[in-house]
């Protein structure tokens, strides 16, 4: 039946097992079969985003996983929801739109939370978004709850769902480096070079991998794996590269401006760095802080 037959153009997309040219086509296949209002409907909307995303189509993406999260909603489809608010939540984060990203990671906590859906795989995509957007706005303590959450269903994601297994690693190896956790984050692209050696066809991925291979590399035996930036110097690190007052930032973090400006002075000799904005463009250069 076109059922049946819808179904199985969602599993093919689902799989993409022949390249992202084949998955797009396999989940417009999926939306002229399933019936609207079916619960189906929405993972075949979400992976029709999903494939314009891999594929650099980042305006289109945004507007189909909108309309894909809507869907959702209407059917109760809850995963596919979860997944498009952390879908959408990545484009703002590569957009630097960290505002809009923190919205959407909200809103799919919500969605994770009233569904009980904390040890879904597909909920890794939104721990590693959550965990990018914490360290950000300078939140430690959250976004470690979130990465201990990513290790906890790493191994769940594999090659049988490739994209968002390989995706969630680049965010995962993004977090890291914006910790300046350098093994960390050599360690998860390691298991990305592994996905990709079983579905080298994922769009955009590959170089995105490539790149943050380039930063490691560049990363590599810089003054920061010398000496290490301490907890509370990570914590302020974020905030440096911000309009924010030495004073603001205290308040943000419930510190001195005495504190603050301690701090700041230790990342800067750590950095090799003269000035604030010095130390700024200094982790930007070698990937720690995102521009």
């Amino acid at each position: 039946s076109a059922s049946i037959e819808g179904w199985r153009a969602l599993l093919r997309a689902k799989l993409c097992r022949h390249g992202i040219r084949q998955m797009r086509a396999d989940a417009e296949l999926a939306l002229t079969l399933i019936a609207v209002g079916s619960l189906w409907r929405a993972p075949a909307q979400l992976l029709l985003g999903i494939s314009h995303l891999l594929a650099g189509d980042l305006g289109v993406a945004d507007r189909v996983l909108v309309e894909a999260a809507e869907v959702a909603q209407d059917t109760g489809a809850t995963v596919a929801a979860t997944v498009a608010l952390a879908e959408r939540a990545i484009l703002a984060i590569g957009r630097q739109d960290w505002h809009d990203a923190e919205t959407l990671v909200e809103q799919a906590r919500s969605v994770v939370a009233t569904a009980h859906l904390e040890e879904c795989v597909t909920s890794l995509v939104l721990y590693a978004a959550g965990a990018r957007v914490a360290i950000q706005h300078g939140r430690l303590d959250q976004a470690e709850e979130d990465l201990a959450r990513t290790r906890q269903l790493r191994p769940q994601a594999t090659h049988a769902l490739p994209y968002y297994a390989v995706q969630a690693r680049l965010e995962l190896t993004r977090a890291y480096l914006a910790l300046a956790d350098l093994a960390a984050a050599r360690g998860i692209l390691h298991e990305v070079d592994d996905l990709l050696r079983w579905r080298p066809d994922l769009g955009t991925l590959p170089h995105q991998a490539s790149q943050l291979r380039s930063q490691l590399d560049r990363a590599r035996g810089d003054v920061i794996g010398a000496a290490p930036l301490t907890t509370a110097e990570l914590r302020v690190l974020p905030l440096l590269a911000t309009h924010l007052s030495f004073r603001e930032i205290g308040q943000r973090l419930f510190l001195s401006q005495h504190t603050v400006k301690t701090q700041a002075l230790s990342i800067y000799r750590k950095l090799g760095a003269s000035s604030r904005g010095q130390a700024v463009q200094r982790v930007q250069e070698i990937g720690l802080l995102t521009r």
